[in-house]
This record gives structure tokens, sequence and C-alpha cells, in this order.
């Protein structure tokens, strides 16, 4: 086993770890509070601070990642992850709305900066002329993510159920603190820092590629998060009459699907995987919830509209995703790659904020058809926008 695959096996196991806790954590939280009396408006405000302050982390942590290495930046999102679920491990009487949004916030912070490091970190053991084995090593680390993610949504439901709130999160907290010690060790030393220390104000991408990419970002994580973050979970409970397991179960299955998805699409996608793949993958994306807010107006079974669409969309979301996460390893520097991925994973964030608090206050005011036609809308910005990509790799100097 050569150095370059048993660092990604270290990087790949640290953000499998995260991500389990993260999804189980985010699970816990709507279900939790859901039980609690809170509305799905004010549900969706418990997760800003984990959004917006995500912005900030992808804003800053490529920076320091390339100043720092890689390796300090993926083992503070752990131990912050850590913290955050000490936090949240008080008596259910002190879990006030501040106090939550403020777990939620280092959680945030946590989680970007595991996956700015895990990506950045690929680019740095592939060889810039192997392209094809580059998108299929991003495709296994973020469709396997997402597969954990699903697993993350199930085990928060049985942890809910079989420990309680805090159970839950102190068993968390102790599983991934062995996780940090081990990583402490193992990681390289050096990966990813700059040679050249880069200015703080290069956080700014000056690559128009990046920049575009970036800005398709935004929309298409928007679009899934409008309709799928609040929105859904209680769609699925109120409407259909799902209980917490039914809902947490369904979504597991959904995200693990969708992770093996994200997988399989170097082989889906083919050499399709520049401008031209781009914008016919997220023109297709751009149906789904214009037909399953099209199907609920017109009467049509709300179950097999909803169900039948939803594992749709998340076929075609997870090639999107996928094809993204590739392409802005692929453009990003080799020298300082974390100052790239890190702004385009800025607007992955803030596209995911700006979904959730369309998800609660949208989904509030004018239900689940409004959140769909919403999502249409963003994902055909995210196509023009792809448009306007070059069809070959850009070389980044």
């Amino acid at each position: 086993m050569t150095a370059a695959i048993r660092q990604y096996l270290i990087i790949t196991g640290n953000y499998w770890a995260f991500t389990l806790t993260d999804g189980a954590l985010r699970m816990l939280v709507v279900l939790h509070f859901y039980q609690l009396g809170y509305s799905p408006l004010e549900i969706a405000l418990l997760f800003t601070f984990y959004e917006f302050f995500g912005v900030v982390t992808n804003m800053v942590g490529g920076y320091l990642g390339a100043r720092m290495g890689l390796n300090r930046t993926m083992n503070i999102g752990l131990f912050l992850q850590i913290v955050a679920l000490a936090m949240l491990a008080i008596p259910a009487a002190m879990l006030t709305v501040p106090w939550v949004m403020a777990a939620q916030a280092l959680s945030g912070i946590a989680k970007d900066l595991n996956k700015m490091s895990a990506k950045s970190g690929i680019k740095l053991l592939v060889p810039d002329e192997q392209q094809g084995t580059l998108y299929k090593w991003v495709a296994i680390l973020t469709g396997s993510k997402n597969t954990l993610k699903g697993v993350g949504f199930f085990l928060g439901g049985v942890l809910l159920a079989a420990a309680g709130f805090q159970g839950a999160v102190i068993i968390m907290a102790l599983a991934l603190g062995l996780v940090w010690l081990s990583s402490l060790f193992l990681l390289g030393q050096d990966l990813g820092r700059s040679k050249a220390k880069p200015a703080f104000r290069e956080i700014l991408s000056k690559s128009r590629a990046i920049n575009v990419l970036s800005a398709a970002r935004l929309f298409l994580f928007g679009a899934r998060d409008v309709w799928f973050v609040v929105a859904l979970p209680v769609y699925l409970h109120t409407v259909f009459g799902w209980d917490f397991w039914s809902v947490g179960g369904f979504l597991a299955v959904w995200v693990i699907g969708y992770g093996v998805i994200q997988t399989l699409a170097p082989t889906i996608t083919g050499h399709a995987r520049g401008k031209s793949g781009a914008v016919l993958w997220a023109a297709a994306l751009a149906l789904v919830p214009a037909g399953i807010a099209g199907g609920l107006v017109a009467g049509w079974s709300a179950q097999a509209v909803v169900i039948g669409g939803l594992l749709l969309f998340g076929v075609l979301f997870a090639i999107n995703s996928s094809l993204h996460s590739y392409l802005i390893v692929s453009y990003a520097r080799g020298d300082g790659v974390s100052l790239d991925v890190g702004f385009y994973y800025m607007s992955n964030a803030a596209g995911r904020l700006l979904g959730t608090i369309l998800s609660g206050w949208v989904y509030q005011a004018y239900g689940l058809e409004a959140c769909l036609w919403i999502s249409a809308g963003l994902v055909a910005m995210a196509a023009l926008l792809s448009m306007l990509l070059n069809e070959r790799r850009a070389v980044v100097a």
C-alpha cells in the first residue's frame, strides 16, 4: 500500500466518522425539537448558525489550511464537533434556543473544516494528469460520505429512541473522541501546507471558472435544502402520518442511495465531465421538482408523486453533486488547493443557508408545492450559470 493510499484511507475514515455524527445530530435536533412543540420555521432557525458559520469557515478555512496544513484543520474540525456534542449533553431544561444555536454554530464550523480538508487533501494525492482517477477518488469520498450521512439519519432516530437526546450525544462524543486521538498520530503532518504563505486577501478566488462553478453550486444546494431540510420531514410526518421511525428510516435510505449513485457518477457521466455535463445534468434535475409540484397541484396521489419524485431527484442530484465536486478539485491550484476549495464550499454553505431558511419559512407560509417551485427555479439558475464554464479543464495559475 502506497503512502498516498494510506493517507487517502485515513482522510476518508475521518470524514466517515465525522459524517455519522453530523447526520445523526441533524436528525436528533429535528425530531427532538419537533417533539417539544417547535414550529418548522423555529426548527429551521436552529440550523441557521450551523449554515452561516459554514460560510465563514470555508472562507477562512481554506486560508488556514494553506498556512497550517490540512492535517491540522481536519483535526481541529473533529475536536470542535466533540465540543458541540458535549454542549448538547446538558439536561433538557437547559437546552435553550441560543445555546442550541451556539452548539450548531460550532458543529457547522467543524463540518466545513473537515470537508474542506478532505476534499483538498485528495487533490494532493493524485497526479495532475490522472483526471479519471481524480474523478473516481472524489466520487468515492463524496458518495461514501453521503451514504454514511444516511446511516447517520437512521442512527439518530435509533439513538433518540434507545438512549434519549442526552444519552445519544454523549455516546457520539465519546466515539468521535477516539477517532480524533487516532487522527492526531496518523495523518500526514505537512499535508496541504502551501510552499508560499498566502496573504489573507487570497481567500477570494481570482479564477473565472471557480467563481462560476461556485455560483452554480450555491443555487444547486439551495434548491435541495429549500424542500429537503425542514419541509420534507415535517410533511412526511404531518400529511402522510408517518411516525419518527418511518421518517428517519426513509430519509436514511434516500441519502444512502444518493451516496451510492454519487460513487457511480464517473461511470454514468462518462467523459462528459466538463461544461456540457454540468449543463445537461442540471437541466434534467430542474424538471423534477417542477414535476412533483405540478403533480400535487393536479391532485395526483401525493404519496406516489412525492416519493417517486424524491427518488428521481436523489439520482439526478447525486450525479450533479459528484460532478461538481470533481470539477472544483480539478480546477483548483495544486499549491494552496485549500484556498480554491474553501472558496467553493463557502458558496456551497451559503446555498444551504439560503435553502434552510426558505425551507422553514416557505413551507410554513405556503406549503410544500411552493418549496418545490422555488427548487426548480434555483436548479435552472445553476444550469444557466454552468453554461459559462470552460469546456475543457482550466489550469489555474
